[in-house]
């Protein structure tokens, strides 16, 4: 289990791109949970998710925190498939819930309401990419996976040395 989480190649353009993600990500969390970068803080968030966007607080949390952790987890490249996969999440329910209504574009002049999807559209893809690739170069999951494998490869090694497992 712990092997397919972790598994991947040294790709340094898969790795840039989950940093960069991670970054992103890291910002809004930070944002929204601390009240860092000019963000608002996690009473006055939480007051927004669930009385304006109607979510129940246990699932507003997990969106707050899910960007947070998620971006620390794809800047470090700890568990990226699963960071990853919860910024896609987080940003299919921004489309459905918030922006769908506003288009394809952002709001760049102030003419509409609110900002369309083609941030969400990129993050998502972006965070895909990382989902089906893994975290790539300069990630503890490379790191990990390396760790397990040459583990598996000597436990494998002693059980057949001694006569007592399968030849493989």
């Amino acid at each position: 289990m712990i092997e397919s989480l972790t598994s991947t190649h040294a790709d340094w353009v898969v790795g840039i791109a989950r940093i960069v993600l991670g970054i992103i990500f890291f910002g809004h969390g930070a944002q929204k949970m601390l009240g860092w970068y000019g963000g608002s803080g996690l009473t006055s968030t939480m007051l927004t998710f669930t009385e304006h966007l109607h979510l129940p607080p246990t699932l507003a949390f997990l969106v707050i925190a899910g960007e947070l952790f998620s971006g620390i987890g794809l800047i470090v490249g700890l568990f990226s498939r699963i960071a990853a996969l919860v910024i896609a999440l987080t940003m299919g329910g921004a489309i459905a819930t918030v922006h769908f209504r506003f288009g394809l574009f952002l709001n760049w002049f102030g003419t509409q309401e609110g900002h369309g999807i083609e941030y969400h559209l990129l993050a998502i893809v972006l965070a895909l990419v990382v989902v089906v690739e893994g975290a790539g170069a300069f990630s503890f999951d490379r790191l990990v996976h390396e760790h397990v494998s040459r583990l598996e490869q000597s436990f494998a090694g002693k059980k057949n040395n001694d006569g007592s497992g399968p030849v493989t």
